[in-house]
């Protein structure tokens, strides 16, 4: 089976939500999936369980800064963007390893958005992954030129949120 590439993206709540779907069913057909989780720090409820399915691996970037990019100061931009780097680097090792069904890349986006990566590096990803590999990319402003090589591109678009009320994240909900 041809692995295709997934975009959800927009400005709206589900877009890790959405993914994770795809990785529980995709693991109830005994998938072998690699998450990784770019730019969240927090333990969230999502890494819990999907640490318990035998054939999902998570990975998260050494995270040795904490908050919103747009609370870091440039150093802390700087040792975020080595990171980043660094995870790229292990992706692309997973991706030829031959171990992996579906390999989602969680707010890879973002790190494009922020310039941690360039949309080059993940565009050089597309074209290279294994034919068979699923490829699963989040975050908000999708760049055209990945958009155009998806083969799935969803739009979750925020048309209401509890946030804009001043209610903050909630566990279990939010994250």
């Amino acid at each position: 089976m041809k692995g295709l590439v997934h975009i959800y993206t927009g400005d709206g709540k589900g877009k890790t939500t959405a993914a994770l779907g795809l990785c529980i069913r995709a693991s109830g057909s005994d998938k072998r999936i690699l998450f990784v989780q770019f730019l969240k720090a927090s333990k969230t409820g999502e890494l819990k369980i999907l640490s318990q399915l035998h054939n999902v691996k998570v990975y998260r970037p050494e995270a040795k800064v904490k908050g919103f990019v747009w609370e870091l100061n440039e150093n802390e931009k700087l040792i975020m963007c080595k990171s980043i780097e660094t995870a790229y680097n292990t992706i692309v090792e997973e991706l030829q390893s031959g171990i992996w069904d579906i390999v989602v890349l969680d707010e890879i986006i973002g790190c494009i958005k922020n310039g941690f990566i360039s949309d080059e590096q993940i565009i050089e990803l597309i074209r290279n992954k294994p034919e068979a590999v699923e490829l699963i990319l989040t975050g908000r402003n999708a760049p055209e030129r990945l958009i155009e090589l998806a083969d799935y591109v969803s739009e979750i678009k925020a048309v209401k949120h509890p946030y804009q009320s001043g209610i903050p994240a909630r566990k279990g909900v939010e994250f």
